[in-house]
């Protein structure tokens, strides 16, 4: 669905969807020329799923109880996506698909420190 996404934002506006430059130019004052866009469009990334999950069965995701942690990752999360100029829509999703190779290296960069954070969290730590 997200590829679909992208693939039609970049049809239709000429512009490569990442959903954190979305976010980040609707919270900054950037992006504020088509707020309405960005809103409708972050609006649907958060509803859509919102919507199919009270349709359908959850699946079980192994998520964590401890609410620190979670909290942790989504600030991490966050700073990685400023520091890397994009997420995982923008870089893995729109980036791989176009062969830019900075969006190829960050994704490699992402995915690497996620399995290496999951194996430090999980087997060193124990906290996940």
């Amino acid at each position: 669905m997200i590829g679909g996404a992208a693939a039609l934002f970049l049809l239709v506006n000429g512009r490569i969807m990442g959903a954190s430059g979305l976010l980040g130019g609707a919270v900054d004052g950037t992006g504020w020329s088509n707020l309405l866009e960005r809103l409708a469009f972050l609006a649907g990334l958060v509803g859509v799923p919102a919507l199919i999950a009270m349709t359908i069965a959850r699946p079980d995701t192994h998520l964590t109880g401890n609410l620190a942690i979670v909290v942790l990752a989504g600030l991490a999360v966050g700073i990685g996506t400023r520091m890397a100029n994009g997420c995982t829509s923008g870089h893995g999703v729109c980036g791989i698909s176009r062969f830019s190779p900075r969006g190829i290296v960050a994704t490699l960069v992402y995915l690497g420190v996620g399995a290496t954070t999951m194996v430090i969290a999980r087997h060193l730590l124990g906290v996940i």
